[in-house]
C-alpha cells in the first residue's frame, strides 16, 4: 500500500530499495545517497579561503557527511603551499568528547564506522599515499580518530574512489583545468562539488562542467531551504529542498 519512499543513506541500501520497488508495486522512490565529492582549488585561489572551505568540507561532523569534499584537487603550482597550510589547520583541531565545550571533533558514530574508517586509513598507507598528519586512533578508548591528511594521492587509490565517511582528507595534484574536470567527473557519484578561484567567470566555467547536483564556489557546505539539493548518478535522484522537492510527492494528471 505504500506509494512513495524517500531515503537518505548509503548507495548500497539505495540499490536495495529500488530493487524492492521493482519487485512490488513500482512505488516512487527518491534517493539522497553517497558521494565522493571533488573540491577543486585553482592556482588563482585565495589560499586562506581554500583552506577554510576544504576544512569545513571534509572535517564537518567528524567527516560523517554525505557531500564531504573527500577528493581535494589542488593545482600543481600552489600544491606545496596548500598542503602546508592544510596540515597546520588539521593539527589545530581539538579532538574530544562533546562534554568538552572546546572540542572541534568528536567520535565516529559507532564501533563499526570507527573500524571502517581506520581500515581506509591503512589502505591509504599500503597503497602509497603519504600521511602528512594523523593516520592513527586518538586516545586509547572510544571511537576517536586523528584528523588525517593524505598527500601524493592518485585517482586509482581506494581512498580516492570509495566513500570513507570519516575525518580523512585526500589531496590530489593536477596541472590543467581540462584534466581536473575529467578526473573530477570520473566517479560513480555526483552529489556535490566545489571550485575555489578568485576569477568568477573561470570558476563558473569549471562549475558548469562538473557532474554534480550542487557546486559551491569559494565556500562549501552552505545550504538554503530554497536551494534544491540532490545527486547525479549513484548519488541518487530527486531533489530535497526548494520548489523541485515538491515533484517527489506529486503526480501529474491530464484531463481532456
Amino acid at each position: 500500500d505504500v506509494e512513495k519512499i524517500a531515503f537518505t543513506g548509503s548507495t548500497p541500501v539505495g540499490h536495495r530499495i529500488i530493487q524492492a520497488s521493482g519487485e512490488t508495486n513500482l512505488k516512487k522512490v527518491s534517493l539522497e545517497l553517497g558521494g565522493k565529492s571533488p573540491l577543486i582549488v585553482l592556482d588563482d585561489a585565495d589560499v586562506d579561503v581554500a583552506i577554510n572551505a576544504a576544512h569545513v568540507g571534509l572535517f564537518l561532523n567528524q567527516g560523517q557527511c554525505c557531500c564531504a569534499s573527500s577528493r581535494l584537487f589542488v593545482q600543481d603550482t600552489i600544491y606545496d603551499k596548500f598542503v602546508e597550510a592544510a596540515v597546520k589547520k588539521a593539527q589545530a583541531i581539538k579532538v574530544a568528547g562533546y562534554d568538552d565545550l572546546e572540542a572541534d571533533q568528536g567520535p565516529q558514530v559507532d564501533d563499526i564506522q570507527f573500524k571502517r574508517v581506520m581500515g581506509y586509513i591503512e589502505k591509504g598507507k599500503t597503497e602509497g599515499a603519504r600521511v602528512a598528519t594523523g593516520g592513527e586512533r586518538h586516545g586509547e578508548k572510544g571511537y576517536f580518530i586523528q584528523p588525517t591528511v593524505f598527500t601524493d594521492v592518485t585517482d586509482n587509490m581506494t581512498i580516492a574512489q570509495e566513500e570513507i565517511f570519516g575525518p580523512v582528507m585526500s589531496i590530489l595534484k593536477f596541472s590543467t583545468e581540462e584534466e581536473v574536470i575529467e578526473r573530477a567527473n570520473n566517479t560513480n557519484f555526483g552529489l556535490a562539488a566545489g571550485v575555489i578561484s578568485q576569477n568568477a567567470s573561470r570558476a563558473m566555467g569549471v562549475a558548469n562542467q562538473l557532474r554534480a547536483g550542487t557546486v559551491w564556489i569559494n565556500t562549501y557546505d552552505i545550504f538554503d531551504a530554497a536551494a534544491p539539493f540532490g545527486g547525479y548518478k549513484q548519488s541518487g535522484h530527486g531533489r530535497d529542498k526548494g520548489e523541485a522537492a515538491l515533484d517527489n510527492w506529486l503526480e501529474t494528471k491530464t484531463i481532456l
